[in-house]
């Protein structure tokens, strides 16, 4: 993990324009994070200053020291509801305490590279992933739409019309944040008996401060925070890695996934001794940042210090901010997440691979986890390519006019799925006096496709056949010579004759 000072500073700023669609689509990302952080901390059973606080700490420090500039994260739903019994049976102390833990083995994972685990997520998945979440961004829009009045109706349809209107006249200013301007105007002017921020919790008010975890330093709390600790990290990158990896693909550039699971780290040890809960990458508000024209670490940035200035300074008046333009906002989110080719591509793309999606989809949406979903499809996406290499595998036999030899020709991948297969293909009475096992086509992969192999050589050795293995390559030779008992590598390579 080398550090590229040119790089980072090219991060922050590149030119002027840049530099104000960074500011300007930090500013609608901060809007759009208040109420999901208030909404958060209640799912998490806590004052809604923890989710605030969260929300500012992490998105400031993860701006400094992460690897996918434009990327936002703050307080989640993912890690808010791994926590609550946690919060319940022994207080909001112990939350900041594994928020900490969280955050150390996060770091670790960084170092540790285990964000080469991504490279096992198939497209599938994070397709699946992706819709998954879109649909999950629009049901939690339905509270806001649902036993309210028409006015609540209208503001959103007036949000949409300005969101998807106004950049064909402009694009100089993003159209979320001019429909939350206006409509905020709108309603307050009106006095429109619609649902504000306010109504969601109440907003804190002053400046977060330092603290450490009021807990006992004992084995007995990192017994009780450990498995908590475990799992939000494992959640929290996750999240943050496959949100990664869609910034990457709207933007097209790369980005380091190591240095992110490390900043993830910290972002949270940040957060804890702020006094906020964990959190990871939110694609909602990656989404709106991206569309909004944030792609530096600047966006990041101002998103979590113009949320603290709205928290400090503003709290009043941004309590009276209409949620139904925030839902339309969010609207627009679930709308632009989606991906509508995935509905096209069921039928042109494999079976298989449509099956991962809609399973993926299927987990998320039912359950509300998105670790689930995604476990769910990558074991699937595990099982279908098994099963498709087992399959890439054939055993010809051929005997000698005088019927005395009968050579085996293997070709394919040997390993745990096609064992049972290659096993059967030796199972037919066999006359010869002699057996030629041809492996050149083939390749062993793993100790069970040796066993087979062991077990074959023996028991035409038992029946009183002469056996002779011929024409491994050098990794099959390897794994062989390491691990099989009745037969040894092939004379052609220089080693040990059978």
């Amino acid at each position: 993990m080398t550090f590229n000072l040119a790089a980072y500073r090219r991060q922050w700023f590149t030119d002027g324009a840049s530099a104000r669609r960074d500011v300007l689509a930090g500013i609608v990302v901060a809007l759009a994070l208040i109420p999901e952080a208030i909404g958060f901390s209640i799912i998490a059973g806590v004052d809604p200053r923890v989710g605030l606080y969260a929300s500012v700490a992490i998105a400031i420090t993860i701006s400094l020291i992460g690897g996918r500039p434009g990327m936002i994260s703050a307080a989640t739903a993912a890690v808010a509801v791994l926590v609550v019994p946690l919060v319940r049976e022994h207080g909001v102390e112990y939350l900041f305490a594994a928020t900490i833990l969280m955050g150390i083995i996060q770091i670790a994972a960084g170092l540790l590279r285990l964000d080469l685990v991504m490279q096992f997520v198939s497209r599938s998945v994070i397709t699946g992933f992706v819709n998954a979440l879109a649909i999950l961004i629009f049901l939690a829009q339905l509270p806001q739409l649902t036993n309210v009045g028409w006015e609540t109706y209208a503001m959103v349809l007036a949000g949409l019309a300005i969101i998807y209107g106004l950049p064909r006249l402009t694009t100089a200013i993003p159209s979320p944040l001019v429909a939350i301007l206006v409509l905020s105007i709108v309603s307050i002017a009106l006095g429109l008996p619609v649902n504000t921020v306010g109504d969601m919790g109440r907003l804190p008010e002053g400046l977060p401060s330092l603290a450490w975890p009021q807990v006992p330093l004992t084995l007995e709390t990192l017994r009780i925070i450990l498995p908590y600790s475990l799992t939000m990290a494992a959640v929290g990158l996750l999240e943050s890695l496959l949100t990664a990896q869609i910034v990457d693909d709207m933007t097209d550039t790369d980005s380091d996934k190591r240095q992110e699971c490390a900043g993830q780290g910290g972002s949270n040890i940040v957060a804890a001794l702020f006094g906020g809960m964990g959190g990871c990458a939110m694609i909602g508000q990656s989404v709106i940042n991206v569309t909004s024209g944030g792609r530096g670490r600047l966006s990041t940035f101002v998103a979590g210090a113009f949320l603290l200035f709205l928290l400090a300074v503003l709290g009043p008046f941004v309590g009276r901010v209409p949620m139904p333009a925030l839902v339309a906002v969010m609207i627009m989110v679930s709308i632009g997440t989606f991906s509508w080719n995935s509905i096209l591509n069921l039928r042109r793309h494999p079976p298989t691979s449509s099956v991962v999606m809609l399973t993926t989809v299927a987990v998320v949406v039912l359950t509300h986890d998105l670790s689930l979903g995604v476990l769910a499809g990558v074991l699937l996406s595990g099982i279908f390519f098994a099963g498709k290499v087992q399959r890439m595998f054939a055993v010809e036999r051929a005997l000698s006019d005088d019927a005395a030899e009968a050579t085996y020709r293997v070709t394919g991948e040997i390993f745990f799925a096609s064992v049972e297969r290659f096993t059967r293909a030796f199972q037919a009475e066999d006359r010869a006096r002699r057996v030629l096992i041809d492996v050149t086509g083939a390749h062993f992969w793993d100790i069970s496709g040796v066993g087979a192999l062991d077990k074959i050589v023996a028991r035409l050795r038992r029946d009183g056949r002469e056996v002779e293995v011929i024409g491994y390559n050098r990794a099959s030779a390897d794994i062989v010579d390491r691990f099989a008992l009745h037969d040894k590598t092939g004379v052609e390579l220089g080693l040990a004759p059978h």
